[in-house]
């Protein structure tokens, strides 16, 4: 086991247990055969999985079980989307203004011919993310719009169909090269634009909600479907860029301000009624995270995702601020309060920038693209969870690390971090439990309230060996790097490596051996995920970060959600896998058939030509909001 530089007996324990106390308030939440185990130091040495997991898929799953439910809406919900799909250019126009109020942006006829000419699924809600994004910019000046875009020092531009770029970031170079690619690609077809970047990893924009509210009222005032002979049917054409000296043209500085943490900067893009703007606002993250145990996740079903939207929303979920880096302590900050069109590839529901499709999703690099291939057929894999990834997140520090998504992933993965709380010596707190600290495996198969379960449980008794045991057949987790702040000696890391090993990287298609695929956030999004998608393993999802596809997807049938507290971990994976031990069968063949869906689906509504057509949709619509005339521009539809 590695030691943590010469440390006293007595700050080794206090550390274990502050560690217990971490991963105890992450499984607050029962699955539907453990009821709650809640003391789990972190050793150094993961438990080494089994290489097969013992099978229960001999032994009757449980009935009625609450995911079986969200399977079978997930399948509703999909096909009343499906049934939106137009095929023709008169009804993908009927479709776009009954859905936006306006008519469609001039060349629509051109857009609809690009989109099934690259075999596109063209369902008028699949662009709902443009319309989210762009609508606010309805509400300021069209000429603002232009400008502020061509004055921004990391800028992508076309000019009758020539894309030229400016950046003066050599390590932000990488992300503009790529999405001059993509826009590019569409380019011949596309208006002149001038589009302002992001090429940092992290958000860069939050305008105050009243401010985006103002904005929004004008937008919807504005709507209107103009009559057919008021319509201008064309772009206007954008001034010549002056490609010799970038540095003549007038600079556009957004304020961008680099002081933290990073919350109360996020918050204020909330709902005035929102309960993070209620919220007490953390500043000690010292202590273990915070998680109520008494309740299910906020609008669960049975403590399961049931709506991925609020599931993933830090506006209503406030206890996000001390669960998740981006909050506690971001790699950096660079934010503005000024509202100007900002390009970028994931950002925070409460933040305003404009998505296009990650530019690593643009890239053929195998460490995001996975690489040629799917990973075989599902009987041939391991019925295990693989994950791999660096302690990233933001700035983990000694005083902080604790309160960071991936180290507490990672920590509840570990069968030897539940194992070794099962000597009971680390003392569970703060949760009202029956007197005699044991519970009932079989009371608790369909519990009514989380209330009633025990936060402890006696060894031999309520089954927390097998807990443990159970947890090592299917659970593999390890970081490659600890990267602490500051980080001396990488990929080791003082005040971590006491309670992680670091394993070395594995190539995803070498993780596609597995059935299971968890995605964490990092950094910011994950980019793995539309790898993940494309794989024939089923991607499990936590995130609090929105990217351009997400109205394409629907969460139980094309991949599996999971809440950020990661309190529902043990029962999807019981639910899939079974608990031979418990005598509880698992549902492999809906684990199969979501993850082959999932990348039936992907293979139809996420290649790069969706890509394509995506940005030569969202550049035409950004175009018209920058246009002088823009509240008369459209399609012209003849007949």
């Amino acid at each position: 086991m590695a030691l943590i530089s010469a440390p006293s007996l007595r700050s080794r324990f206090t550390q274990l247990v502050i560690l217990a106390l971490f991963i105890l308030s992450a499984l607050w939440f029962f699955t539907p055969s453990f009821a709650d185990v809640r003391q789990l130091p972190v050793p150094s040495a993961p438990h080494q999985p089994s290489s097969a997991a013992p099978n229960a898929t001999h032994l009757p799953p449980k009935p009625n079980h609450p995911i079986s439910h969200l399977l079978a809406r997930a399948d509703a919900d999909f096909a009343a989307l499906l049934a939106k799909e137009t095929h023709n250019v008169h009804d993908a126009a009927e479709a776009y203004r009954r859905r936006r109020g306006r008519q469609p942006p001039p060349h629509f006829d051109q857009w609809v011919a690009f989109a099934q000419n690259h075999s596109a699924v063209i369902v008028e809600d699949f662009f709902d993310r443009i319309y989210a994004d762009l609508a606010p910019f309805w509400g300021v000046p069209a000429s603002q719009v232009r400008d502020q875009a061509r004055g921004f020092v990391h800028r992508i531009s076309v000019r009758g169909g020539n894309v030229t770029k400016r950046t003066d970031i050599e390590g932000g170079r990488v992300w503009v090269d790529l999405w001059a690619d993509l826009v590019a690609s569409v380019a011949e077809w596309c208006p002149d634009v001038d589009l302002a970047v992001n090429v940092m990893d992290e958000s860069r924009v939050v305008v105050p909600w009243e401010e985006v509210d103002g904005y929004m009222g004008k937008e919807r005032e504005s709507r209107r479907i103009v009559p057919t002979e008021e319509l201008r049917p064309y772009y206007g054409r954008l001034g010549r860029l002056n490609s010799k000296d970038a540095k003549a043209e007038a600079l556009f500085e957004p304020e961008f301000g680099s002081y933290g943490p990073y919350w109360p900067l996020a918050v204020v893009g909330c709902p005035p009624d929102s309960p993070a703007r209620k919220a007490y606002i953390e500043t000690d993250f010292s202590t273990p995270p915070p998680l109520n145990g008494s309740v299910y996740p906020k609008g669960s079903h049975e403590g399961y995702v049931q709506n991925w939207t609020l599931a993933t929303s830090p506006c209503d979920n406030p206890d996000l601020q001390g669960l998740h880096g981006t909050f506690v302590e971001p790699i950096s900050i660079a934010n503005t309060k000024t509202f100007f069109p900002l390009f970028g590839g994931s950002k925070l529901p409460m933040n305003n920038e404009i998505l296009l499709p990650a530019a690593m999703y643009w890239t053929d690099d195998p460490f995001y693209s996975g690489g040629q291939g799917h990973g075989g057929a599902w009987a041939e894999k391991k019925d295990q969870v693989i994950w791999r990834g660096a302690a990233s997140g933001g700035r983990n520090k000694e005083e902080n690390w604790t309160r960071f998504q991936r180290h507490r992933f990672v920590s509840m993965m570990n069968a030897t971090s539940v194992g070794l709380a099962e000597t009971g010596e680390q003392q569970a707190v703060n949760f009202a439990v029956p007197a005699d600290g044991a519970y009932d495996l079989a009371a608790l198969a369909t519990p009514a309230e989380p209330a009633t379960a025990p936060a402890t449980a006696k060894a031999g008794k309520g089954g927390l060996g097998a807990l443990a045991d159970w947890i090592a057949t299917w659970a593999d987790a390890a970081f490659v790097h600890l990267l602490c702040f500051p980080d001396p000696s990488p990929p080791h890391c003082s005040y971590t490596d006491f309670y992680y090993s670091v394993h070395k990287a594995l190539p995803m298609m070498k993780q596609y051996a597995y059935k299971y695929l968890p995605d964490i956030d990092g950094n910011s999004f994950s980019g793995r995920y539309r790898a993940f998608l494309f794989s024939t393993s089923l991607p499990i999802k936590a995130t609090i970060y929105q990217e351009w596809h997400d109205s394409r997807l629907v969460a139980w049938k094309h991949f599996v959600p999971m809440d950020n507290t990661f309190s529902d971990v043990y029962g999807i994976m019981e639910y899939f896998v079974g608990n031979a031990g418990m005598g509880v069968g698992g549902h492999d063949a809906e684990a199969e058939r979501i993850a082959r869906e999932g990348r039936e689906w992907a293979e139809r509504v996420l290649r790069r030509e969706d890509m394509r057509v995506y940005v030569l949709r969202l550049l035409m619509e950004y175009a018209r909001v920058g246009d002088g005339e823009r509240e008369i521009m459209g399609w012209r539809e003849e007949g």
